[in-house]
């Protein structure tokens, strides 16, 4: 490829990116499920490895997890092997066509203590009565709307001396820095 077609490229992808930010910022839109190979991508996994991010959340076995906002199931498809066959990892999203692809996923995967649930976090009672070791957001926060109260039920469904993990990923168009977390 000649080097002005790379700059054509460059350009054309900095200004979509700059143009989802703007109105990701104005409307929180979550990321949408036609757009699911960009998390799952080498590059995405060399910015910020699934590996690496569950190492930080400290998932051990027997533990139960919840993947608030789960996606194409990044994180949870490797959550469920981590907690073995007595833990397990409720993984949420808001999007059918995400939860469908993570089901397919974990069939692939032969991963069966991951379960998708179509929820959104922040509705009152969200999940009422669950109780978990762990909960992550990964490169989800800026797309939630009514970001306390999510965090208010997160915080709600820990256990005493559960942790929360929230991790954001720049370039993310929805990318909150440590101050507004």
């Amino acid at each position: 490829m000649k080097a002005r077609n790379l700059w054509w490229l460059a350009g054309g992808l900095t200004l979509a990116w700059l143009g989802w930010r703007w109105s990701s910022r104005r409307r929180r839109m979550p990321c949408p499920a036609w757009l699911a190979w960009i998390l799952e991508n080498p590059l995405t996994e060399a910015v910020a490895s699934a590996e690496v991010t569950l190492d930080r959340i400290g998932l051990q076995l027997g533990e139960r997890g919840l993947d608030v906002g789960c996606g194409p199931g990044r994180i949870a498809l490797l959550a469920g092997p981590r907690v073995g066959s007595v833990g397990e990892i409720v993984a949420l999203d808001v999007q059918p066509a995400m939860l469908a692809r993570l089901r397919a996923r974990l069939a692939e995967a032969r991963v069966c203590n991951v379960v998708p649930l179509e929820t959104d976090i922040a509705a009152p009672g969200a999940l009422a009565g669950e109780q978990f070791d762990r909960a992550w957001l990964v490169t989800v926060l800026g797309e939630i709307p009514d970001r306390p109260a999510a965090l208010r039920n997160v915080y709600r469904l820990l256990r005493p001396g559960g942790v929360l993990s929230i991790t954001g990923i720049f370039p993310d168009p929805h990318y909150q820095g440590r101050a507004r977390c």
